[in-house]
This record gives structure tokens, sequence and C-alpha cells, in this order.
């Protein structure tokens, strides 16, 4: 195993950025060697940005997702949360930083079949101890904007998978987080509807202000985003990112090409 830098003296995130990792490593047990699964990883995500992280299968990103979102700790390096070092918190701690502050997408929907669309999109105030009466307004406001306000009294079987990957989207929204983590959002969902769900996440940034951060191997999914960084091998360089998006897809190929990813 590669030996790891020295850690410096820790200091505190980048006030701006609701997401911030430095230099982030993970290791696993392959064949009794320890390999690196994510490399020397450093990012970050301001408030109300929008960015995307490509690369193909194996390349690591789930692996890098789960680190962001404190559900496993890296091997070395540091992951912040609005501020506050996420190594530093106890399970307790961790899972109310994720309850509240980061809303999950994925590519299975994870609805309960026996809840409501209204149900489901709710449930998250519940775990986190609110009534969801008192913030019925603000649901039914956040149903509209993702064009599901007349389905609340529908189960999930009767709804389409766009319909119901729109319903995730507004239970990720529930609790207000300031940051979603869309691990392939699109990747259950036909042409058409995962163009829709990428359209609706750049409308809920807008609009809510709500920070995005998408993994994905879609060139046409990454295209939407402010920056588009790629990951390889568990590696990411920063000055292989592309800034100033939304961008062409054929950009996102071209970069691609050049990486021979």
């Amino acid at each position: 195993m590669s030996s790891l830098p020295e850690s410096g003296p820790l200091q505190a995130a980048t006030s701006t950025a609701v997401l911030e990792a430095r230099n982030v490593y993970r290791f696993r047990s392959v064949d009794k060697q320890q390999v690196p699964i994510v490399r020397d990883v450093s990012l970050r995500v301001d408030a109300g940005e929008f960015v995307s992280i490509m690369g193909p299968s194996g390349s690591g990103k789930s692996t890098l997702l789960h680190l962001l979102a404190g559900l496993e700790p890296p091997t070395s390096g540091d992951v912040f949360l609005q501020g506050e070092r996420m190594g530093g918190a106890d399970e307790e701690r961790l899972a109310l930083l994720r309850r509240s502050k980061i809303g999950f997408i994925f590519q299975f929907f994870h609805l309960l079949p026996d809840l409501t669309v209204f149900e489901n999109i709710t449930l998250p105030l519940r775990i986190l101890g609110k009534n969801p009466k008192k913030h019925s307004d603000r649901v039914r406001a956040t149903m509209d904007l993702l064009s599901i306000g007349a389905l609340g009294d529908r189960k999930p079987v009767a709804l389409s998978g766009g319909e119901m990957q729109r319903d995730s989207i507004a239970r990720a929204l529930a609790a207000e987080p300031p940051l979603l983590l869309c691990d392939e959002p699109t990747g259950n969902l036909s042409s058409k509807h995962g163009e829709e769900v990428i359209a609706l996440l750049s409308k809920v940034r807008k609009q809510l202000g709500t920070a995005i951060l998408l993994v994905t191997h879609n060139p046409r999914d990454a295209a939407a985003a402010d920056r588009v960084l790629f990951l390889h091998d568990g590696a990411m360089r920063a000055e292989t990112a592309l800034t100033g998006g939304p961008f062409d897809v054929a950009d996102v190929f071209r970069r691609l090409q050049a990486l021979g990813i």
C-alpha cells in the first residue's frame, strides 16, 4: 500500500462550501492487499451550485458518494458538511446531519408501497419528529414545482417511473436540506423521463437554491451542471474539470475522449 500524506493542522472548511472534501482516500482489502478505491480526492460544492461527477463503472463514484454522505469513513482525509467535520461526529450526530442537511436521490426510488405520494414525501419530516401538517403548504408547493401536485393520494404502484422519481425528489426536499446527493437518478428511467428529471433538478436548484451533487456515467445528465468533474480509477484531477456550464453534451464527450475514459 502506498503511504498516505501526513495530515497537517486541521483547518475549518471554507465558509461558503455546503460540502467540502480534502485529500480523501478510501482503501479496501482485496486478496489481503490494501487497494485504493478513492485516491486523494478534494472537491467543494458551494451553496446553490450544481456539480456533476462523471466516471465509468468501477471508477469509485459510489464509494466517493458514500464518503461524502458520511455513510462510511474515509481511510484518510476530511469531509465537511456546512463547515462541520463529519469525521469528528458520532453515529447519532452523523444520522442527524444526513437527515436534516442532505437529501438523497437514487437510481431506484425506494418508495414505501403502502404509503401515498404525500405520505412518502413527508416521511423524512416524521423521522425528524416534525408534524407534516405544519409543513403541508410548503410540501404542496414543492409537489406543484415538480408537477405531481395532483398525485398526492395515489400509491406508488399507480405512478409511472418518471412520476415515482419526482416523488422521490420531493421526499429528498421535504426537510429543506441545503444539499441534494444524486446517485444515477435517471438510470432506471427512459431517455425522455430522464431528461425531464434532470430539467427538474435544474429547476429545483434555480428556484429553491439547493446545491446539487450528481454522480453519473451519463454525459447528457452531467452536461446540465455548472461544473463537471471526472473520476478515473478513484482519482480526480482538478485541471480536467469542465467549468462554466451548463454544457453541450458534445463538450463532455470530447473531454471523456481526451481523458481516455
